[in-house]
């Protein structure tokens, strides 16, 4: 138990009437009874704060979060007691979240209940828990209050930010990827794959004319096709050290892997299969599925992933991934790629590159270009945009020596990579380079 600020400032008051008393003896007896008073009121303010009952936790939260994004818990408390009670909560949240309005001042009828609400903010991926409220009991008189810890364990799962995943089109309607410049729609007469017969319209290319159906029917007949469904992607996610940076708000990381389940999201909507290898200090494999719950089957497999300190060993990924991919992919590796990474690359992807299509999508940071498009006013500054500017040209020359051997690159700031990334996928279809 710890006394109240009404309780400090009637202590100072009989502490002020005793310095009266040792000027004015006429005040000791007054002074002798308030103290008597007041002892005697926070001794039966003790006593009954110990008779009340605990009251019961209850708390309520939303059944997705996604990080960086602000969300309502709600905090109810049961009273078990016959007398009503004021106290106030607080909820011991995660100490990776952030909060506001806590403390929670409540009132609880007798045998009855009341809750509050208050915001918190999860700044990491991951399963965290909510493990107790700490209450603080306030006396009737309001002199004394008394602290007691409720258990009330909630574990939490914190997803990817949904909100920006759909902002590219992950849990939205195909219009609004097109509008971020994302085209799912097939293009009729185009693709590899037969998808039917039908009318001849204005424009039909000759050579997609089906004769012998025109014969029959004694009109003009087109085949329409569309691109090669029940083919195979695999993401290979490096959780290296080099993956680690931040551009904004998010890290690379999280960058790639909005990317990695924007391009799932697509690719399954395309009726292909998608899979997941994590590498480099995260170890995990999540086999090619496809369906409506694979998305989920993804989000729910990667969602905890965080990159580590490990080096980015591309040697290592691919071996693994030979391993455990028979069947023709399109292998999608999303990384860090540095300026000397191109015989390193090359070379670490030959168990690969004989089955398999290979696509190496690297994370440009974004201070290189504001580096090389701020203003030079000083010798410094003119320093640091030449080695900006070198830097981004031996990167360039990089990714043309890893496509002059065979693999495809994208190299893209991390705010761009999600559309940029779907669209590659999307021009690879089409070609039928699968």
């Amino acid at each position: 138990m710890i006394p109240t600020r009404r309780s400090v400032w009637l202590l100072v008051g009989w502490l002020a009437l005793g310095v009266a008393a040792s000027a004015q003896p006429s005040f000791t007896a007054l002074w002798a009874g308030f103290g008597l008073a007041f002892a005697a009121a926070v001794v039966l303010e003790g006593i009954l704060l110990r008779r009340v009952p605990t009251p019961l936790a209850h708390r309520q939260l939303p059944a997705s979060l996604a990080v960086g994004r602000w969300q309502v818990a709600t905090l109810r408390l049961t009273n078990p007691g016959s007398r009503a009670v004021q106290l106030r909560a607080f909820d011991h949240h995660p100490s990776e979240f952030d909060a506001e309005a806590l403390p929670l001042s409540l009132s609880l009828p007798a045998v009855g209940w009341a809750e509050g609400s208050f915001r918190f903010r999860p700044n990491q991926r991951g399963v965290f828990a909510f493990k107790q409220a700490e209450i603080q009991l306030l006396g009737t008189l309001g002199l004394l209050e008394e602290q007691r810890q409720i258990d009330c364990l909630d574990e939490v799962r914190v997803y990817p930010d949904f909100r920006e995943m759909a902002r590219y089109g992950l849990l939205a309607n195909e219009d609004r990827t097109a509008r971020m410049g994302i085209h799912l729609q097939r293009r009729r007469g185009e693709g590899l794959e037969f998808h039917q017969l039908r009318e001849y319209r204005p424009g039909d290319a000759l050579r997609r004319i089906d004769w012998k159906a025109t014969s029959r029917r004694h009109q003009l007949i087109s085949r329409e096709y569309r691109e090669e469904r029940d083919q195979q992607v695999v993401i290979l996610l490096d959780c290296g050290r080099r993956m680690r940076a931040q551009d904004g708000p998010l890290a690379h990381f999280d960058q790639a892997l909005n990317a990695a389940l924007l391009l799932s999201y697509v690719a399954l909507r395309q009726g292909d299969a998608v899979g997941l290898l994590a590498f480099s200090g995260a170890q995990r494999w999540l086999p090619p599925v496809k369906g409506r719950g694979a998305i989920n089957r993804l989000l729910n497999g990667v969602f905890d992933l965080q990159p580590t300190d490990a080096p980015s060993d591309f040697a290592a990924a691919a071996i693994a991934l030979a391993a455990r991919q028979r069947r023709r992919a399109l292998v999608v590796l999303i990384t860090n790629l540095r300026d000397d990474d191109s015989d390193g690359l090359n070379m670490a992807m030959k168990p690969l590159k004989r089955r398999h299509l290979i696509l190496a999508a690297s994370l440009r940071e974004a201070a290189l270009r504001q580096a090389t498009l701020t203003p030079l006013q000083t010798f410094p500054d003119a320093l640091r945009a030449a080695a900006a500017q070198e830097y981004l040209e031996n990167r360039d020359r990089t990714h043309s020596a890893i496509r002059r051997k065979g693999l495809m690159t994208l190299d893209v700031e991390p705010q761009q990579l999600p559309a940029e990334l779907v669209n590659r996928y999307l021009e690879i279809k089409r070609a039928g380079q699968l």
